[in-house]
């Protein structure tokens, strides 16, 4: 369905900022470091399918995804290709990868716009009073099977800011504090058996506590990223001047990006981009709240809450603040599904700010919730 009013054009400039900011960086990451041009050409070719993408769907009504039939096939091929990522051959002892060919996906970055689908329209049955016993079971069936399969992966991270995202759009649902209170206490033997019994992620949390620990090991990448941020000072060293994405900070393309970019444009750039994500969230949320349906307030919600919470846990983790996670960083890290997909999700957005309606004009609004 065709739009009858223009997307938020500040919106759009932000992303095509983005866009090039993370281009530029990956070239200087990847190319300038090794001498190949292969990460390069590879961001290039996703950016340009996600932004092909991102036009299309900010041309389809966004109400489409809350419909039953749309919302179950959505569902049923995240769960095939999640599935199909375990069959797959494993990539780095992982297998979070569905292999096709030279081609590769990354299922889990679908699953994160699936269970924002899912959580809206859930809240879409309470408004109506329809939401019954039933209907929660199924959701929270539906949303735990989908972070097991992340979690077999294994995918720890990605499984985490799904869950982040369910919780915060649950709590402006107006749940009471005290289900969260119960849901953090019964997580306490879930973090037993998936963190402090897992060898390399308790490692993380003890390199995070002491990174002097073990220098040489678990605490390099960070003690690399710091030197890297470290040493760019306030103005950085200059495009293409990092030293430490030289073999010394692995993956330095990749989730560790806003290091190199913080050693070669400074406190100066890495300050604009935190800026910049920043005047994103606050515009996220301004469209969010003045859409003109309840299912495309939560929607536009749980897009922007994904996005910020990535970028917010990426930067923490290479800052030192966080323990060592794969998260990437959205627009700027080298990865062609996380690309692809938070593209296609700000083209949803985009659809959800060509239809506005006044705030005040709003029900659910006018009530507090969400305000």
């Amino acid at each position: 369905m065709k739009s009858s009013v223009t997307p938020d054009k500040t919106l759009l400039l932000i992303t095509f900022t983005f866009v090039g900011f993370g281009l530029v960086m990956v070239f200087s990451a990847s190319a300038v470091a090794t001498g190949s041009s292969q990460a390069f050409v590879r961001q290039s070719f996703f950016m340009l399918c996600g932004l092909a993408v991102m036009l299309i769907f900010m041309r389809i009504d966004y109400r489409y995804f809350g419909s039953k039939p749309i919302l179950l096939l959505l569902i049923g091929i995240n769960y095939l290709l999640l599935m199909g990522a375990l069959l797959s051959p494993a990539i780095n002892n992982t297998n979070r990868w569905l292999v096709l060919g030279p081609l590769r996906a990354q299922p889990s970055e679908l699953s994160k716009l699936v269970v924002v689908f899912l959580t809206a329209a859930i809240f879409v049955r309470f408004q109506e009073g329809k939401l019954g016993r039933r209907e929660a079971f199924t959701y929270l069936s539906i949303l735990g099977s989908i972070v097991f399969l992340i979690l077999v992966q294994p995918d720890f991270g990605t499984a985490a800011c799904i869950i982040c995202v369910a919780g915060f759009l649950l709590f402006l649902f107006g749940f009471r504090l005290s289900y969260f209170v119960a849901a953090l206490v019964s997580s306490v033997p879930i973090f037993f058996f998936l963190v402090y019994r897992v060898p390399y992620r308790w490692e993380r949390i003890l390199s995070f506590l002491n990174p002097e620990v073990d220098p040489l090991g678990v605490g390099y990448q960070v003690r690399q990223s710091l030197i890297a941020i470290g040493s760019g000072g306030a103005g950085g060293k200059g495009f293409a001047q990092s030293k430490q994405k030289l073999a010394f900070l692995p993956e330095a393309h990749n989730d560790f990006i806003f290091s190199i970019l913080s050693e070669e444009l400074g406190l100066i750039g890495s300050t604009l981009l935190v800026v910049l994500f920043l005047v994103f969230f606050w515009k996220g949320i301004k469209i969010s709240l003045r859409s003109n349906t309840v299912f495309g307030t939560f929607v536009g919600l749980g897009i922007v809450l994904m996005i910020m919470i990535q970028a917010l846990v990426n930067i923490s983790v290479v800052l030192g603040l966080l323990p060592t996670k794969g998260i990437p960083l959205p627009f700027i890290s080298s990865g062609g599904s996380s690309i692809f997909m938070t593209l296609l999700s700000v083209g949803i957005l985009l659809n959800i700010s060509s239809n506005p309606r006044n705030s005040t004009d709003i029900p659910w609004y006018s009530k507090g919730l969400c305000r």
